[in-house]
């Protein structure tokens, strides 16, 4: 066979004028790996935050860049990382799944469902870390967040996009509080996030089926990072969660966020920064161990759109003593804090929060005319009553309005008490501390005055409507409505009959 000259001509002209077919990538190669972390060299153009990818299938985020290494956090513990391996860039951060198709989910914080219930089919993914809205971008919380808890709605109320902390020793009743705040939100329009850190399965388990059977799982996403899980997934937990209330801000709606908990959080990062051998500062956390939640708790908020997200951290401590690091940090993040008293809880006053200790700094903005109205001096009584309890204990001799005082501070007390998974509207709520402020549970048995105040709210609502409604639309208490309240209380005390 003969080749011309200048058929070979053209085939050098044709292989230096085509551009080449594959594209250069950036590979770095494993040096070190231990305690779910590793070390890469090569990868010079990295950055912070990137996720990378292995090339026996596991993935990882770059959480720290050294001059000759970056260190990598893996993502699945179960997916072998030998040393010598390739590692190639992805070019993007890691990003959580959002959308509407996640509620009723129950997913991990790598965006896996743990359900049964198939592949999420889920179309949009966003940035874990995003800045948080501006000033101008934000309006002022003016709205309120009902939870359905009397002590919380009167004394400490929730406004839409405001950061309440949830903080108390451990089994004093917090993760209760919130999962009651999840229930009361059927058919507000209120989307809820629940993610959990730390947790055991079993609890997690028992929680869904209690969302499930009241109906309330439709309108919650549920992320969970459990005790089992790396640290790696329990940083990741949160900030997933919140991106995806971020998502129905952004659309107009309302979201609520559940952090349970952030000690559990804090301790995770710990953990991470140690591995990376960074300084360890206060209790061993870390110098950047505030920005990790203020960072996080700065994207709730009320935009301009109407959107809202509310967030609600737990955090625990021991011995009831909030001075520790992370409670300090998280108080002054916050808008204010229910503290929930270990005494209180063992005395039987549950929910166990702490009155004194426990303040909302925006909620009053966002509170109703008729919560107002009834609760105006409820917190001055409350703060009465521990002050001369004080005194009563010690066997002091108490004049009689000292003693009237006190009798109306237990009864306060009794009424604030609220069953587990038992929640109130707002005009419940109003008719219920109604029936203190005007006196007719001063001579109701102690025993009978939550009965009294629940079943005169009923009473209204079922005999009443139009005075009911008319609270619920006018969201206060008219002179009118007042004094045919006064009216129907007098009448009901008639045909009450304590048992």
């Amino acid at each position: 066979m003969e080749i011309k000259n200048s058929d070979l001509i053209s085939l050098f002209q044709k292989a230096l004028e085509g551009k080449p077919d594959t594209t250069l990538q950036e590979i770095g190669i494993v040096t070190q790996v231990g305690d779910n972390i590793c070390k890469v060299h090569g990868l010079i153009k990295a950055i912070y935050g990137e996720v990378v990818e292995f090339e026996g299938g596991n993935k990882g985020i770059i959480l720290d860049l050294a001059q000759d290494f970056v260190s990598i956090f893996l993502l699945y513990n179960n997916i072998p990382v030998q040393e010598s391996e390739v590692v190639k860039r992805t070019g993007h951060v890691f990003q959580a799944p959002v959308g509407m198709d996640l509620l009723g989910r129950v997913i991990d914080s790598l965006g896996q469902p743990l359900d049964n219930l198939g592949k999420l089919n889920v179309k949009e993914y966003k940035p874990i870390e995003v800045v948080a809205p501006g000033v101008i971008e934000r309006s002022p919380i003016d709205r309120s967040l009902e939870t359905g808890i009397l002590a919380i709605d009167s004394l400490i109320p929730v406004g839409k996009g405001q950061r309440e902390l949830i903080i108390g020793n451990r089994n004093t009743g917090k993760t209760s509080i919130v999962i009651d705040t999840i229930l009361h939100q059927k058919g507000k329009n209120v989307y809820c996030i629940y993610v959990t850190i730390g947790q055991r399965q079993a609890n997690l388990a028992r929680m869904v089926k209690l969302l499930e059977e009241n109906g309330s799982l439709e309108y919650t996403v549920i992320v969970s990072a459990d005790a089992s899980d790396p640290s790696i997934k329990q940083y990741l937990a949160p900030y997933v969660g919140c991106t995806i209330g971020e998502y129905f801000m952004d659309k107009g709606y309302d979201a609520l966020v559940i952090y349970d908990d952030l000690t559990n959080h804090a301790i995770a990062y710990r953990e991470m920064s140690l591995l990376l051998r960074r300084p360890p500062g206060r209790e061993a956390y870390p110098g950047d161990v505030f920005y990790l939640h203020s960072r996080l708790l700065e994207r709730a908020g009320k935009l301009l759109n109407g959107g809202s997200l509310t967030a609600l951290p737990i955090v625990q401590v021991q011995g009831d003593d909030i001075t520790a690091y992370i409670p300090t940090n998280l108080i002054s993040i916050t808008d204010g804090q229910i503290f929930l008293d270990t005494k209180l809880f063992n005395q039987g006053i549950r929910p166990a929060i702490n009155v004194e200790l426990s303040v909302s700094r925006v909620g009053g903005a966002a509170q109703t005319k008729a919560i107002k109205q009834v609760t105006r001096a409820l917190r001055l009584e409350l703060a009465q009553y521990h002050e001369l309890l004080g005194f009563a204990q010690f066997g002091t001799e108490l004049d009689e309005i000292s003693q009237k005082r006190l009798a109306r501070g237990a009864i306060a007390v009794e009424l604030l008490k609220q069953p587990e998974h038992v929640t109130y509207s707002f005009v419940d709520s109003t008719l219920i501390l109604f029936t203190f402020k005007e006196g007719f549970l001063d001579k109701v048995p102690l025993n009978q005055v939550n009965k009294f105040a629940a079943q005169f709210a009923s009473y209204v609502q079922s005999v009443y409507t139009s005075i009911y409604n008319d609270i619920l639309t006018k969201e206060e208490i008219t002179q009118n409505t007042k004094k045919s309240l006064i009216d129907i209380a007098n009448e009901f005390g008639k045909i009450f009959i304590p048992k």
